[in-house]
């Protein structure tokens, strides 16, 4: 069993997150006759599954051969959050001469005292599902160790039979590393090992600019290391509409960050702690940079190994993951999924809500489904990219007929107060009405401000009723109104205005 408590933590904050997310010593119980649920896998999906499913009156019992918590909380949102906060507190310090502050030439960063911060942070929040919690508080039977099917009712972990009504699959996905000649070689980190460095990189190389290549290596800068992103597409945060992405990209470079787009890495070549990566930006052209540290941000591949899934009539696929209907049911009927094993949404948010549906549909015999499920989703570098529902680029693909509506945050006093005008927040409408069909906003707070788009899709709320929605000034959220009333104006048509014009002129006759 791969058991973390064998590797003594570096440091206090550590040994409390271990004693939380995977306790030294821990003894599994004895198995009860038959579960109503086991849940394998205790990231997000799992710990909403096996807490929900235990506080309606269900005996559950949850698997984790690794750490409570799963990627979410020891390697992912947690972590990056914090050092990305840390990297805001330094650009915002170097930057403060504007509002007269004048310290950028003597500012001093501590990348330990960062880190430090993070990892005390993160034991915190471990706290709230620790073992302790979930088995004593919340009575779910907890066994650490790899599950595997033995049929369609049983699974194994470390020599006990657990045998089940109901089994969700939460297993989530790691990071997929591409098969680049010399990589291995060389040495590289990912989001799971990244927050364990005890020393800045000089120079560190991003492969990859998604959500998570472009947060870390905007990070990294503030932090003090040289950064430059090679990315295999057209432009930064491909799933983003062009926009979006430009506004991103600006902002990188801003921060002394390079871009190289189009970029085919040949390999890697190592000379002694320095590693060379040789690529081709476009067509032909062959480059070569140094690096100290290399960062794979390259995307996910779901956790489907190893669970002897055919065992239990679940089929799945490596890219994929598992496969289930729209109801989270695999082809096994006794067995669920939820999450990043089973979803091209991998965000925590979207497995929380994944989980739901499964407690309703396993244990109650709902009918629910994930189609029509409303998530947003945001990357959090300066600004912040969110987005949620349709995206211009989908709606021409689906010829979709909308109305966009535009606000750029020059337009937004709180945004020129901040000195944070760069971004803007954009609305699609159903052509010739008022319901929102999606919506994107770059800005500071933008995975703040997307929620209020969010509520109007999920309840359908159309802009006429945001726009009736007293908003406090100066806000950022005063934006979302000035498009509401953008939109108000196109009501009010030529003939209607001339009439109106002619009812003001009787009234004063």
């Amino acid at each position: 069993m791969n058991d973390p408590s064998n590797n003594p933590p570096a440091d206090e904050n550590e040994r409390l997150l271990i004693a939380n997310v995977h306790p030294p010593g821990w003894v599994n119980p004895e198995p009860r006759p038959r579960y109503n649920l086991v849940v394998i896998g205790a990231g997000p999906a799992g710990l909403v599954a096996a807490s929900g499913a235990a506080a309606l009156g269900a005996q559950v019992a949850l698997v984790e051969k690794n750490r409570l918590g799963g990627d979410c909380l020891n390697f992912g949102c947690v972590p990056s959050k914090g050092i990305i906060r840390a990297g805001r507190a330094i650009r915002d310090a170097r930057n403060a001469a504007e509002f007269g502050v004048i310290n950028g030439d003597r500012l001093k960063v501590d990348f330990g005292a960062a880190f430090e911060r993070m990892r005390q942070v993160r034991a915190r929040i471990s706290d709230q599902d620790s073992a302790r919690r979930l088995s004593g508080e919340k009575g779910i039977d907890l066994f650490f160790g790899a599950a595997r099917f033995t049929g369609a009712d049983t699974l194994e972990v470390e020599g006990a039979t657990l045998s089940f009504h109901r089994a969700a699959i939460c297993t989530g996905s790691s990071p997929y590393v591409p098969p680049i000649p010399g990589l291995a070689e060389a040495g590289f980190l990912t989001n799971e090992t990244v927050f364990s460095l005890t020393a800045l990189p000089e120079r560190l190389a991003v492969i990859g600019g998604g959500p998570l290549g472009c947060e870390l290596a905007q990070a990294f800068a503030h932090l003090g290391s040289t950064v430059f992103i090679l990315h295999s597409g057209s432009r930064l945060l491909p799933r983003e509409d062009p926009e979006t992405s430009a506004v991103i990209h600006n902002a990188l470079e801003r921060d002394g960050i390079l871009v190289y787009q189009d970029a085919k890495i040949l390999e890697i070549e190592t000379c002694g702690a320095l590693k060379n990566l040789v690529f081709e930006e476009g067509e032909g052209n062959r480059r070569t940079l140094q690096a100290d540290s290399i960062l794979v941000g390259t995307g996910r591949r779901p956790n489907v190994s190893g669970m002897d899934l055919d065992k239990a009539a679940v089929e799945s696929d490596p890219v994929e993951g598992i496969q289930v209907n729209s109801r989270l049911r695999t082809g096994n009927p006794r067995i669920y999924a939820a999450g990043d094993v089973c979803s091209r949404h991998k965000f925590t948010h979207a497995a929380d809500a994944m989980a739901r549906i499964v407690i309703a549909n396993a244990l109650f015999g709902a009918r629910q489904t994930a189609s029509g499920l409303v998530i947003p989703r945001c990357t959090y570098t300066t600004p912040e990219a969110a987005h949620v529902g349709l995206g211009h680029e989908e709606a021409v693909r689906g010829q979709i007929a909308i109305d966009t509506f535009s606000v750029s945050l020059a337009e937004v006093d709180r945004a020129l107060l901040e000195g944070e005008d760069q971004g803007f927040v954009t609305v699609h409408l159903k052509k010739g009405t008022d319901r929102i069909l999606g919506a994107t906003i770059v800005a500071r707070h933008a995975g703040e401000l997307i929620n209020e788009f969010t509520l109007a899709i999920n309840a359908g709320i159309g802009l006429g009723t945001i726009a009736a929605t007293i908003h406090p000034y100066p806000t950022l959220g005063e934006a979302i109104k000035k498009l509401a009333d953008a939109y108000n104006r196109t009501r009010l048509t030529p003939g209607l205005k001339r009439m109106l014009a002619a009812w003001q002129r009787w009234k004063r006759s």
